[in-house]
C-alpha cells in the first residue's frame, strides 16, 4: 500500500544546496534496508540528491552518476550506499542485476529511473524531482511501508525548520 507522505504539496527546493540538504537529512536517519526510488527528467537533480544522501551517510568519496557502471557501491559511511542508474536498461536487463539482493541488505539503495525495475521492493520511498527553473526543484514523495513513510515525515520536519520557504 502506497502512502503520500508529503500530501498534495510538494517541497520547493530553492537551490542545489537545498536539494543536498534534504538528502543529507535523509542520509543521517537512514537505516539498513532503506530504498529510495528517484524519479525525474534528465538533469532533474537525482544525482545531486544522491550526493547529499551520501554525505548524510558519512561518505566522503565523490558520488558520480553510475550511468555506465550501473551500480556504484560506497562502503565507507555508517551504512553502505548502493547507487543505481537504470536509464539505459530494459526491465529484463535490470532483472539480471539481482538488485533484490541489495534492497534487503545492510545498506541504503538509491535507484534512479525505477520505472525500469521489473518489480518494486516490498518497502520504498519514492521521490519525484520536478524542474521548476535553472536552480529550483519541486520534490514530492510517496512511500510503501510505515518505516519509509515515517523516515520521510521526520526528514521533512527537520528540513522545514531550517528552510521555511520550502512549504
Amino acid at each position: 500500500m502506497s502512502q503520500s507522505p508529503s500530501g498534495d504539496r510538494p517541497l520547493t527546493l530553492t537551490s542545489p544546496q537545498a536539494t543536498q540538504t534534504l538528502a543529507y537529512l535523509l542520509g543521517k536517519s537512514a537505516t539498513a534496508g532503506s530504498v529510495l526510488l528517484l524519479e525525474g527528467n534528465l538533469g532533474g537533480g537525482k544525482t545531486t540528491f544522491v550526493q547529499g544522501l551520501g554525505k548524510g551517510l558519512g561518505i566522503e568519496d565523490a558520488i558520480l552518476s553510475p550511468t555506465f557502471t550501473l551500480v556504484q557501491e560506497y562502503w565507507e559511511g555508517r551504512l553502505p550506499l548502493f547507487h543505481c542508474d537504470l536509464y539505459r536498461l530494459t526491465p529484463e536487463a535490470v532483472y539480471d542485476l539481482s538488485l533484490d539482493e541489495l534492497w534487503v541488505g545492510e545498506g541504503v539503495m538509491a535507484i534512479e529511473w525505477p520505472d525500469r525495475l521489473p518489480e518494486l521492493p516490498p518497502e520504498w520511498l519514492r521521490l519525484r524531482l520536478e524542474v521548476v527553473d535553472e536552480t529550483r526543484r519541486l520534490a514530492s514523495a510517496s512511500a510503501s511501508g510505515d518505516r519509509h513513510y515515517h523516515w520521510w515525515q521526520q526528514t521533512v520536519r527537520q528540513f522545514a525548520s531550517s528552510h521555511p520557504n520550502s512549504q
